[in-house]
């Protein structure tokens, strides 16, 4: 317990757990909004409908920027691992070694050849080959999320692998790969990235027309986003209760701190049930100081029972339990968003069924504009809660059961963490306010009206059809 109390290596948690929290603002935007992209360009050619092409254009220049800061990001991350992490990188260099090759070549080498002609093949190439490039942006970006949730999902439930001098050797791929928490974890991840990047749409959409600025372009976009959100809202809250249950039955210390639920049995000897609404925990002395109940509520949320047993902190010895106030308030935070989301979403459709989605009439409701713009940054909190869940959750272990975290993290002096720490902060922040300093004058200069149709008549082939040649052609002299 002295050494995983160190000055050092909290640093070492703080200073990756703040790179992970910048890099994660900006890649589940770049995975959902490439497929809403892809939508956008599909409705374009398949309607002829000009509007939608001007909102893909649009939104393709926010999604550029997002990309650049989430690569950029990214690389530092992986600068973290070795530097911060070394031990860590080392042990686990059979398993994650292979599966971040499968990234690159599955997903970084597709997705960068890709989104080239996706960004500059307006009128290069033909409409055709212009939507499968999109279209395998959004894939690719998809295939990525999918290898670091088996990575991150593989250190939450490790299966496949054995500890054998000091490296984790694998034993059967397939069970690494498919482990218990990737199952539900990647699905619930994915979900959250269409859902961020749709309220994404929505609070820019709500935006314009609450400035009556494009009113009648960006209601032509909020119509189908609220319809596709009264879907993904609920489904997100589906999947995210299934995989708090995969959670309780093979990480029980994470379900307990997120629950502060403490005793397993009441001094009756009768299972504790309640669920904890708010409470001030207290991790030494194995209880919550003060907390508001309602019974049987926990019991029903991961047994789908009324007197199911929920293994409470009790079960474990002190040294082996994580932090419970961030991983207790974190989730309830993600919780409390995801449920608001949804009432969002049922309001917006409540307007459908009314009549109400006209720019017009969108004006006569500006509370409700407001509150989308507003829920346009609450996805971006949900998934920075639920990502401090899951690994604060996790402590003090690195793997699983397998790995204590002061175990992975390369001890370095509080001098170095520190200078790494300034580092980090400093290029992160820099690339954070680059970012939205660009996303700013983007929506300011709003859906650019003016230029021609790409595949127009008054443009050459671009997106249309093939370029045509601009060199001069070859000519035959006769002679004699």
């Amino acid at each position: 317990m002295i050494l995983e109390n160190t000055l050092p290596i909290l640093l070492s948690r703080l200073d990756f757990a703040f790179i992970t929290s910048m890099h994660i603002l900006w890649t589940p935007v770049t995975i959902g909004m490439s497929w809403l992209l892809f939508l956008l360009e599909w409705a374009w050619l398949r309607s002829g409908n000009e509007k939608w092409y001007r909102l893909q254009r649009f939104f393709e220049k926010l999604f550029i920027v997002n990309f650049g800061a989430g690569v950029a990001t990214g690389v530092t991350m992986e600068m973290a691992f070795g530097i911060l992490y070394g031990p860590f990188s080392q042990a686990v260099g059979p398993f994650f070694g292979n599966i971040l090759g499968f990234e690159t070549i599955t997903a970084f080498m597709y997705e960068a050849g890709f989104i080239g002609l996706m960004i500059f093949g307006w009128g290069k190439i033909g409409k055709g080959m212009h939507l499968f490039s999109t279209f395998n942006v959004a894939l690719s970006s998809s295939l990525s999320a999918m290898w670091i949730l088996v990575a991150n999902g593989w250190m939450q439930s490790p299966t496949g692998v054995v500890l054998k001098n000091g490296l984790f050797q694998v034993t059967n791929w397939w069970t690494a790969i498919f482990n218990p928490n990737f199952d539900i974890g990647f699905p619930h991840m994915w979900i959250a990235t269409l859902e961020l990047s749709l309220f994404f749409f929505a609070a820019v959409s709500a935006w314009f027309i609450l400035k009556n600025r494009n009113a009648d372009l960006f209601t032509t976009l909020l119509k189908p986003t609220l319809l596709a959100l009264i879907v993904i809202t609920p489904l997100q809250i589906f999947i995210g209760d299934e995989l708090g249950r995969e959670v309780a039955a093979d990480q029980p210390t994470s379900l307990a701190a997120m629950e502060g639920h403490f005793h397993t049995y009441l001094a009756n000897g009768k299972p504790d049930t309640s669920w904890n609404l708010i409470a001030i925990p207290d991790v030494q002395a194995g209880k919550n100081l003060f907390s508001i109940q309602i019974p049987h509520v926990l019991s029903l949320l991961e047994t789908h029972t009324w007197n199911g047993v929920v293994t409470g902190m009790d079960h474990f010895p002190v040294k082996d339990r994580p932090n419970v106030w961030v991983p207790f308030y974190a989730f309830r935070i993600m919780v409390a968003i995801g449920f608001f989301l949804f009432f969002m979403a049922l309001w917006g459709n409540l307007l459908r069924l009314r009549g109400e989605l006209t720019a017009e009439k969108l004006r006569r409701h500006p509370n409700f504009l407001r509150l989308m713009v507003f829920s346009g940054f609450l996805p971006y909190l949900a998934v920075w809660t639920g990502w401090w869940t899951r690994e604060i959750g996790r402590q003090p272990w690195v793997v699983y059961g397998l790995m204590r975290t002061w175990q992975g993290v390369s001890h370095m002096s509080v001098g170095a963490e520190s200078l790494w720490f300034a580092g980090y902060i400093a290029f992160e922040l820099m690339v954070w306010s680059g970012a939205w300093y660009f996303f700013s004058r983007i929506i300011k200069k709003g859906p650019d009206l003016d230029s021609p149709v790409v595949g127009s008549s008054d443009t050459a082939a671009s997106g249309g059809g093939i370029a045509q040649p601009s060199f001069a052609k070859p000519t035959l002299e006769k002679t004699r």
